[in-house]
């Protein structure tokens, strides 16, 4: 079946949709030269609260699962494009970016994978021919990628993975190298491609923070080709260290590579019920967005803020943290604006223009 005809249905309620409501957060992002975005399942695009708030308030949007190895090659002889041609075409018929995520990282791959007992030689044909196959597919369709996600743990090591060193693709010996290769390849598959490494918990100064800084550095310096640093901004507390969130996007920007905030929920506490413990972190949260808006926004090398979904009904919070955080996007289960949406509106409109967004 073709993808048009299977979003059919979806153009038509979201283009009632928007004449019942203007374009907001994407109005306010594009006259500030940032985009604004969320991550999509494409499962939901036959939910029309769903798609009509996707595309009314976003000029972004990120596959969340639909281009991991898990399910874009479930089998080692079977290659399923469905899922994420929705969430592209979807994009293309609203006018929104896309950022492809993610080519190479140690979790979310098929069994066949990591139980195949590879050969480090075999391992780098497959990831080869995996990053080839895919980012060609999307080529002139997706505008960025999230090139490899969390390499570096939280000592400021590389992490051991599959790809790493348990087999490994052979570069083992020579530090990032085995980063680097996966880097040139997605270059190789599309050059026009905007090209991230992208982690968690690197948000702030610290160790971890220094070894991307330094690796990335070193990348760029040396000419490989990287574009830019993907923030993902998972907040679980409401203390989060702005000055420190400030200071490391300004050092990254310098380098002449850009940050996108990628991933960003800011997570409560919550009753058994799923309601914040204490009311007034309804208020921190906004404030949070509000500010981590703005330090994206005031620095003209930080081109986009993008949270990890939009509503509370799908959050991925309340199942990881065992019911006792929750309601950490911008949209509650109803799909209504919360305080958090108003911080990070407000954040747009009283931020300096740097032009229009960016085209790549």
């Amino acid at each position: 079946m073709k993808i048009s005809k299977i979003l059919a249905p979806v153009a038509l309620a979201t283009a009632l949709s928007g004449l019942l409501f203007a374009q907001r957060l994407r109005d306010e992002a594009q006259h500030r030269g940032v985009l604004v975005g969320t991550a999509a399942r494409a499962y939901l695009l036959s939910e029309q609260q769903y798609t009509a708030t996707l595309a009314r308030e976003y000029n972004l949007l990120e596959p969340e699962n639909d281009l991991k190895w898990q399910t874009i090659h479930p089998a080692k002889d079977t290659v399923d494009f469905l899922p994420g041609d929705q969430l592209v075409e979807f994009a293309r018929l609203h006018e929104m970016k896309v950022r492809g995520h993610c080519l190479m990282w140690g979790h979310y791959l098929p069994q066949w994978l990591e139980d195949g007992h590879f050969t480090a030689s075999e391992l780098r044909t497959l990831l080869h021919e995996h990053i080839a196959k895919v980012v060609g597919h999307y080529k002139g369709r997706i505008y960025a990628w999230d090139v490899v996600n969390e390499a570096i743990d939280e000592k400021g090591q590389l992490r051991s993975s599959i790809w790493y060193d348990t087999p490994g693709i052979g570069e083992a010996r020579h530090g990032n190298a085995y980063i680097e290769q996966a880097f040139r390849w997605a270059h190789e598959a599309d050059p026009d491609a905007l090209l991230f490494y992208n982690d968690a918990e690197a948000e702030g100064m610290s160790r971890k923070s220094d070894s991307v800084y330094a690796m990335v550095r070193d990348m760029k310096r040396r000419g490989v080709p990287i574009h830019g640093v993907g923030l993902q901004m998972h907040i679980f507390d409401l203390k989060p260290d702005f000055n420190g969130i400030e200071a490391n996007i300004r050092r990254i920007t310098t380098l002449g590579l850009q940050v996108h905030i990628t991933e960003m929920d800011v997570a409560l506490p919550v009753d058994g019920g799923g309601k914040p413990r204490d009311p007034a972190d309804v208020q921190r949260q906004a404030e949070i967005y509000r500010r981590i808006a703005t330090a994206c926004v005031s620095t003209p090398g930080c081109t986009a803020i993008q949270t990890w979904g939009f509503t509370d009904r799908y959050s991925w919070i309340r199942s990881w943290t065992k019911g006792r955080q929750g309601n950490p996007l911008i949209f509650d289960h109803e799909y209504a604006p919360k305080l958090a949406y108003k911080g990070l509106s407000q954040a747009l409109r009283d931020s300096p223009a740097h032009g229009s967004a960016p085209n790549q």
